[in-house]
């Protein structure tokens, strides 16, 4: 037998079968020695039916341990952990761990060598499942958020007016310029779009009609939404997700405060109030633009374009964008909110957060509001 190799393995045949006798120090010091030893046996693998002896084991570190389950195997490695009672527990520990290690490691390594089609579809399916845990998690707080509504309504003196008129003026009041301007132009834009392709059919009046009724039914009310998600629900983010980082929620908590209460409740209430009066002046506010482009470029003066909205256009449609205002605004609010409580308690995490509410809000205004299309016209509305 070879002098390194006698030093860590003796082989020896004894009445009950044959044995492999561990012995001397494996540690860091016969790092060279312990290397040599493993290849070698990577090429000449042990025996399958021979038994392991562990008596003359003498120190152990994790160099050590990984080298011996190298070349042991993981089922001789788990056969040695087993049935060798004269290994002493804090070996058996080490060797135990380092092995669990080891399989992590082989995990990984084997999971990084799939083909490109298998990581394609694994990305598809933890993309789909992080959807609908998503979904899940939403709906649930959506659900916590209501029935704390309706505790509220029996409970007037946890009613925090306070809280939702500044929610409302930084969320409504502070927000009425950029939706009138946006409003104004958009409905200028479509307005200058109508004279341009009605002028070839002759029917260039039907700008007005085609100004009023997109902005009734349709942009006042989703411009307004998606300028909120953009503005108003990462507000609600940021906010959120730096009282989670510092702590400040886990305070109220132990304060025995509900933080549903305190801080989800004002702000949904806010958005309530806050978008419904926004869409009400975007539709102003874009039926202005295109009273302006109309007055500009096809000779209709003010109080004409006026008389047409009020003979052709029916106030049905008035109540149709007015009436998404409330559900869109409790998306927003709790999907903000929803955001906010995740947070991890990071700074990435804060920005990771807000990021993600304002997709998922930009991104549930315009399903619910294509879905809300569908319904109306087919109901004939």
């Amino acid at each position: 037998m070879d002098p390194m190799q006698a030093e860590f393995l003796v082989a020896e045949q004894r009445v009950d079968g044959d044995y492999l006798c561990i012995q001397g120090d494996w540690t860091l010091d016969n790092f060279v020695a312990l290397e040599k030893l493993s290849n070698r046996y990577k090429k000449q693998p042990l025996p399958e039916k021979i038994s392991l002896d562990s008596s003359r084991l003498g120190m152990l570190d994790t160099v050590g341990a990984s080298r011996l389950i190298q070349l042991l195997g993981q089922e001789k490695t788990r056969l040695l952990l087993l049935a060798d009672s004269q290994l002493p527990a804090e070996k058996k520990a080490l060797i135990q761990t380092v092995a669990q290690a080891l399989d992590l490691t082989n995990a990984g390594m084997q999971k990084s060598e799939t083909g490109a089609i298998s990581q394609f579809f694994g990305k598809i399916g933890y993309a789909i499942t992080a959807v609908w845990q998503q979904l899940i998690s939403l709906l649930g707080f959506s659900g916590l958020t209501l029935e704390a509504l309706f505790r509220l309504l029996w409970h007037p003196r946890q009613w925090r007016f306070t809280s939702v008129v500044s929610q409302v003026q930084t969320s409504g009041l502070n927000a009425v310029p950029i939706v009138m301007l946006l409003t104004f132009m958009v409905g200028a834009v479509i307005a200058f779009l109508g004279a341009t392709v009605l002028a070839d059919f002759g029917a260039s009046v039907y700008t007005v009609h085609l100004v009023a009724f997109s902005n009734l039914r349709e942009f006042a009310i989703l411009l307004t939404s998606i300028l909120m998600a953009g503005r108003t629900a990462s507000a609600f983010t940021a906010q959120l997700g730096s009282m989670k980082v510092n702590e400040e929620i886990d305070a109220l908590r132990a304060s025995g405060l509900n933080p549903v209460y305190l801080l989800v409740i004002p702000r949904v209430l806010a958005l309530l109030v806050s978008l419904p009066i926004l869409t009400f002046l975007g539709m102003i506010s874009g039926i202005l633009g295109g009273m302006a482009v109309c007055a500009l470029s096809l000779d209709i003066s003010p109080v004409m374009f006026i008389d047409i909205i009020s003979e052709n256009v029916a106030a049905r449609h008035f109540w149709i964008g007015i009436a998404k205002a409330p559900v869109f605004a409790f998306v927003i609010a709790v999907v903000g909110c929803h955001e906010g409580f995740k947070v991890d308690g990071s700074a990435q995490s804060v920005g990771e957060h807000t990021t993600s509410s304002v997709v998922q809000c930009i991104f549930l205004v315009i399903l619910l509001d294509a879905l809300a299309a569908l319904f109306f016209m087919e109901m004939g509305w």
